[in-house]
């Protein structure tokens, strides 16, 4: 699975991270989350429910 965080979109919120932290960081100098292990999506099964709760729609998961 390829995890996308779109970094214009992203306002830093950390609610992905708080779902999902095995898949998503806040990088607090930048103010953006970012994908720390994609492939953590196939096991974790939260990374769904990180891109529902996302509130601006920045993350993006494809097949």
């Amino acid at each position: 699975m390829n995890v996308i965080v779109d970094e214009e979109k992203c306002i830093g919120c950390g609610r992905c991270e708080e779902i999902c932290p095995a898949v998503f960081h806040v990088d607090e100098a930048i103010g953006k989350s970012e994908v720390i292990d994609p492939e953590a999506c196939e096991f974790v099964g939260c990374c769904d429910a990180a891109e529902e709760n996302c509130p601006v729609e920045a993350i993006t998961l494809e097949e």
